[in-house]
């Protein structure tokens, strides 16, 4: 077991009390445990104990969650920046639907009434039918003003769930273009501001001070403190 191996499974043992920890896990418990490391930074043994006890329960079913995916492929459509499913957004969704029990009843009656739809319309499941098809049930309850029909409130419940599921993931951050704070050149307070305060950088330091091939270089201290880079 390696280094990394070793610090995972004390972080994973210390979140589990309570829970049993198998010596083998099955392939939905090891997703589980991996869900934990990937996402611990930032989090207290609290938070990190209560998302362990959350992603070892389920809500919604598998043929639940392949319908969430569809429709959400709907709202968000692939581009080639990402997809819905390398977003995992429907994962988000049945994570926050635990997480929030409010948001249960409105999705999973929206869910049925998205199928019992489509069976009456098309004569099939909601996933089953063609893109038009589909595009035809939510186009119903997509466009809402005002106060809404539970069908309207469950469309724009989903539509906010996809979107923030999307766009909060790297890969929507990606999508959007977003490039965050980024380090810029900096050569030193400009010459005329220097010269409005009768300053000048003198020559024979500016050099040593301000060399932007080195700007990427990481800094080296030896054993006394000294900077030798």
């Amino acid at each position: 077991m390696n280094r990394r191996d070793s610090i995972k499974t004390i972080v994973i043992g210390s979140l589990a009390s309570g829970l049993v920890l198998e010596g083998c896990l099955p392939k939905e418990k090891e997703a589980i445990y991996k869900n934990i490391w990937k996402y611990k930074y930032g989090r207290t043994p609290e938070e990190l104990q209560r998302d362990l006890e959350l992603l070892n329960q389920v809500f919604f079913s598998k043929e639940e969650m392949n319908t969430i995916r569809v429709m959400a492929n709907l709202i968000v459509p692939p581009t080639a920046e990402g997809t819905i499913e390398q977003a995992e957004v429907p994962e988000f969704i049945e994570f926050i639907v635990k997480d929030a029990p409010s948001y249960q009843e409105v999705l999973r009656e929206g869910l049925q009434w998205m199928d019992a739809t489509a069976t009456e319309k098309f004569g099939n499941a909601f996933v089953n039918c063609s893109e038009t098809e589909r595009k035809s049930i939510l186009d119903q309850v997509a466009f809402a003003n005002g106060e809404k029909t539970k069908e309207e409130a469950f469309f724009a419940t989903m539509r906010n769930l996809v979107i923030t599921g999307y766009f909060s993931s790297e890969v929507g951050i990606n999508d959007l273009g977003y490039k965050g704070n980024q380090p810029n050149i900096w050569d030193g307070v400009p010459g005329d501001v220097l010269e409005a305060h009768g300053m000048s950088y003198d020559k024979d330091w500016e050099a040593k001070f301000i060399d932007q091939s080195k700007r990427n270089d990481l800094a080296e201290w030896d054993e006394e403190g000294n900077l030798i880079t």
